[in-house]
């Protein structure tokens, strides 16, 4: 048998299985250590500089279940970068060994194991690992090159593109996108949560003049209301305790740029006047200063909230939801464009099975059925985070319906009384004002998308 000429650190506190593996590892890898502990794992580490690390994820089951495990697979990966984590779990933990491949690792086994698939998946990281080894550091430096003159200032960890699909409501919104893009007009963006109100916020940025100027984003609804002067228009060395030197406000961080202002609908109305006056005057005054700053910024607001229902009740601004609401772009609901789910989840499918190096190529048609019967309430942000779940655990080449942990309290339901009233009211608005659309989205009070999304389910 021809050695494998990695180095395989193994850290395991039971004794039997640390026996087990030296048996199956030796006459396999050139080195193979083990520990009964990660107390000694740093000093090891730096004297071995293994390949690939099989690290236990529970070492005292009674205190932490399995948090110590993730503990050491953040170390392992912050310090001694390019070292491949295979974790090893009981079957009870296969949600915390999902949870450390989110944060890098490369793979995971489970207790008790098979010889030939764990020997494969550490053969498989140790290849990993060398084929990274010679490269790192020319494509660090290839990255901070592309980072300092790319067009897109986004994380690697986002796409810059939006997905449109190939709805009807989804292609009209891109027009209108591609047209108020290139300005400064201010942009209203609602929908429901999971719909992308922020990914949309950066396609906007990245196809305006200012793309190449910061895009500030804010938890409008997150900020403390004490320190919401201080984080949006920034203070002076000594305005309050705390206040040990200057400090710009996400307004001055965005000038030039783009501010994005996200769940605009959580602020109080106290703040929303101070919000008001800054956008009016274009111009912040720091807390403790006298003098105020012009600030020059495109504006971006999202929220998954009725502002005009806010509005009537008093409980929103209508001079800020006048101000706000120059241009209005609303996201429908995954459940109101079925014919982008299929895409959407292939895409996924794609881009997970290539981050956790799975063999998955696609979804079988039991499992597209499956996918297509749920309702979806998280919208995109929800198939996402289902599609990832069932990459990472699945065992074949095509995910099944088993592999899709769908809440199945959420699934499509039959047509009810209230359905039929919908039904009724919307074609009688459409014989009252002789099919104009625009007309009978406004009487309904609803977006012409959802309107179209109506007519749809409605066959109408």
């Amino acid at each position: 048998m021809k050695r494998n000429p990695s180095k395989i650190l193994v850290v395991d506190d039971n004794a039997a299985v640390r026996k087990a593996l030296q048996l199956l590892l030796t006459p396999r890898f050139a080195e193979v250590e083990l520990l009964p502990s990660p107390a000694t794992l740093p000093a090891t580490m730096d004297r071995l500089r293994p390949d690939v690390v099989l690290l236990d994820m529970n070492f005292k089951t009674d205190i932490n279940s399995g948090n110590e495990g993730l503990f050491w697979t953040d170390e392992i990966l912050r310090r001694w970068p390019g070292t491949q984590v295979v974790l090893f779990t009981a079957y009870a933990d296969i949600n915390l060994a999902v949870e450390g491949m989110k944060r890098g690792a490369f793979d995971f086994v489970v207790k008790p194991w098979d010889n030939d698939k764990l020997v494969a998946i550490l053969e498989a990281a140790a290849a990993k690992r060398n084929a990274e080894n010679g490269k790192r550091k020319a494509e660090s430096g290839k990255l901070r090159t592309a980072n300092a003159s790319a067009s897109f200032p986004f994380s690697v960890f986002r796409s810059p593109f939006f997905y449109w699909g190939d709805s009807l409501q989804m292609s009209q919104m891109r027009r209108v996108v591609e047209k108020v893009a290139p300005t400064d007009a201010t942009v209203l963006i609602t929908g429901e949560n999971g719909t992308g109100k922020d990914v949309l916020a950066h396609e906007i940025h990245a196809l305006s003049s200012r793309r190449d100027k910061p895009l500030v984003c804010v938890d409008a609804g997150a900020i403390v209301e004490s320190l919401f002067e201080s984080e949006l228009f920034g203070h002076v060395k000594g305005a309050f305790t705390d206040a040990h030197s200057d400090h710009k406000g996400k307004f001055e961080m965005a000038d030039g740029g783009t501010l994005f202002l996200d769940e605009i609908g959580n602020l109080p109305l106290h703040l929303q006047a101070k919000l008001l006056r800054a956008l009016q005057e274009r111009k912040v005054v720091p807390v403790g200063s006298e003098k105020a700053v012009s600030v020059d910024i495109r504006l971006i607001c999202a929220t998954n909230r009725d502002l005009e229902a806010m509005v009537r009740e008093g409980t929103f601004r209508q001079d800020l939801y006048f101000r706000i609401n120059v241009f209005h772009l609303h996201i429908p609901a995954l459940r109101e464009r079925k014919e982008d789910l299929l895409p959407l989840a292939e895409m996924f499918v794609a881009s997970f099975a290539e981050r956790y190096h799975r063999q998955v190529k696609g979804l079988s048609s039991a499992a597209v059925e499956k996918l297509r019967q749920h309702r979806w309430s998280g919208n995109v942000r929800e198939l996402q985070n289902v599609i990832e779940r069932a990459v990472i655990l699945c065992d074949g080449d095509q995910l099944e319906p088993s592999d899709l942990e769908i809440n199945t309290t959420n699934t499509t339901v039959a047509t009810t009384p209230l359905d039929d009233a919908e039904e009724q009211t919307i074609r009688a608005a459409l014989q009252r004002l002789g099919g104009n659309l625009s007309l009978v989205a406004k009487e309904l009070g609803i977006s012409r998308p959802t309107l179209y999304a109506k007519l749809k389910r409605y066959n109408i």
